[in-house]
C-alpha cells in the first residue's frame, strides 16, 4: 500500500456517496479546531510570541522555495523510508513534542491518542515532559512504532534524572531535550487570560506521578507543590548541563532549538547525536530568522550529525521541500493538535495520512522515486 491510496479510499466514499468525515483542508481544519478547544486552550495552540510574526514568518518561509518537476521518470513506486539512529521508519515525518496534547482532545487524553494513531501509521510520537498521561501509559500505546521522549529539564537534577530513566525503563527510543524554553516568551494571547493551560489542567503528570518528585515534594496537592517549588518548561539549561545529560544516558540525544551554525557545531563536539533545528514554531522569541532559513547552516555545521526540523510545517509540500533542503525528519505541530480536537485518534490519522498522501504524490507527479532524490538541486528560491 502507498500512502497515495488515501486519497483513492477518499474518492471511493464519494462514489458511496459519502463525504469525508473530516476536512482536507488545512485551513477547514484549523477553523473547525478552533470551536473544539475551549478558548484559552485555543489561545496557547494558535498563538505565538509577540505579534507572531515570527510565527507566519515560518509559514510563508515555504513559500520562497520552488520544486523542479522532472519528466519522464514516473516512479510507479515511491520509497518515502528514513532512516533515523538505527532505525528505518517508513516516512520522513513525525508528531512534534507540544505539552498541550491533553487537552486539546474531547475527553483530555490527546497524548494517548497521538500514541495510537501512531500505532496505526508508522509515524513516530514525540512524547513530552507535559503530558496529560505519564509516558508508562503513552509508551505502550505506541505499538511497534518506535517513540521518543521529549525533556522539559528541571533545574533538580535528581528530578532531572528519575525522568530520564524512566523514559530508558519505558522504551523510548531517544531523547530530545529543549533548549529554547527555560524561560516563558512573551506570548499575549496568553497573558489576555492570566493563563497557562497546562495548569489546573492534567499536563504535570509525569511530574506528580514521579517517585523522585513524590518524595522530595511531599504534599496533599502534587499539582500545587509542583507550582510552588518549579518551573513549569524546566529551568535554564547551559552547556554544563547538556554535558551531564550525555553523561547521565546512553540514549540518543536530540539538541532541539539549534538555530544557530555555532551551537551545532559545539553541540556535535560534545558527543550529541543530532540537531533538532525549531524556534518552536514561533512560540518563544518573536522577530527572529524562521527556521527554514536557518536549516541550510546547521546542516553544514553538524557535518553528517542528523538533523531534524519543525516550525511552519502545514503539509505535504513543506515536507518535501524541507527534506531537499537536507532535513533528516520533519515534525508536524499545530496540524496535529487541530486533528485532535476534531476526532481524537481518528482525526491525528487523518492529518498524518493527508501529509504523507501529499508527500507521496508529489514525489510521483514530480518524478522523485526516493526521499534520497530530493537534494538542493531540486529547488529553486522562487523570491
Amino acid at each position: 500500500m502507498t500512502f497515495a491510496e488515501y486519497q483513492d479510499e477518499l474518492y471511493a466514499q464519494g462514489r458511496r456517496g459519502d463525504s469525508p468525515q473530516y476536512p482536507i483542508a488545512f485551513a477547514d481544519l484549523e477553523e473547525k479546531a478552533s470551536h473544539m478547544m475551549t478558548p484559552k486552550t485555543w489561545g496557547y495552540v494558535a498563538g505565538g510570541a509577540g505579534d507572531e510574526h515570527t510565527q507566519r514568518s515560518n509559514v510563508r518561509a515555504f513559500e520562497r522555495w520552488g520544486l523542479y518537476p522532472r519528466m519522464l521518470v514516473a516512479p510507479e513506486e515511491r520509497d518515502l523510508s528514513i532512516e533515523l539512529f538505527g532505525i528505518r521508519f517508513p516516512s520522513p515525518i513525525f508528531m512534534a513534542p507540544i505539552g498541550v496534547y491533553g487537552p486539546c482532545s474531547q475527553d483530555g487524553h490527546g497524548d494517548l491518542h497521538c500514541a495510537e494513531a501512531s500505532a496505526r501509521t508508522g509515524v513516530p510520537f514525540f512524547a513530552g515532559t507535559l503530558s496529560a498521561d505519564p509516558m508508562e501509559d503513552v509508551a505502550p500505546a505506541l505499538g511497534d512504532t518506535p517513540g521518543f521522549f521529549q525533556l522539559y529539564t528541571p533545574p533538580d537534577r535528581d528530578l532531572a534524572a528519575s525522568l530520564v530513566h524512566r523514559a530508558e525503563a519505558a522504551g523510548f527510543r531517544g531523547i530530545a531535550v529543549t533548549l529554547d524554553t527555560w524561560v516563558t516568551g512573551w506570548r499575549p494571547r496568553d497573558l489576555r487570560g492570566s493563563h497557562y493551560p497546562q495548569v489546573p489542567s492534567t499536563c504535570l503528570t509525569n511530574y506528580t506521578s514521579d517517585p523522585e518528585f513524590r518524595r522530595k515534594y511531599p504534599g496533599d496537592d502534587p499539582v500545587e507543590t509542583f507550582i510552588q517549588n518549579l518551573p513549569i518548561f524546566g529551568g535554564p539549561f547551559r552547556w554544563e548541563d547538556l554535558e551531564w545529560l550525555r553523561a547521565e544516558t546512553d540514549l540518543p540525544i536530540m539538541a532541539k532549538g539549534v538555530c544557530h551554525p555555532e551551537d551545532a557545531r559545539r553541540i556535535k563536539d560534545l558527543g550529541i547525536d543530532a540537531i533538532y533545528c525549531s524556534n518552536h514554531g514561533g512560540r518563544q522569541a518573536n522577530g527572529g530568522l524562521t527556521t527554514l532559513e536557518c536549516l541550510p547552516d546547521v546542516l553544514e555545521a553538524a557535518d553528517g550529525l542528523p538533523v531534524l526540523f519543525d516550525s511552519g510545517v502545514r503539509g505535504g509540500s513543506d515536507v518535501v521541500k524541507a527534506m531537499a533542503l537536507g532535513a533528516s525528519a520533519v515534525g508536524i505541530g499545530r496540524p496535529v493538535t487541530w486533528g485532535l480536537a476534531v476526532g481524537g485518534t481518528a482525526g491525528v490519522e487523518h492529518v498524518l495520512r493527508m501529509i504523507l498522501a501529499e508527500v507521496d504524490l508529489i514525489m510521483a507527479v514530480d518524478g522523485y522515486p526516493t526521499m534520497k532524490d530530493l537534494t538542493p538541486e531540486a529547488l529553486r528560491r522562487t523570491g
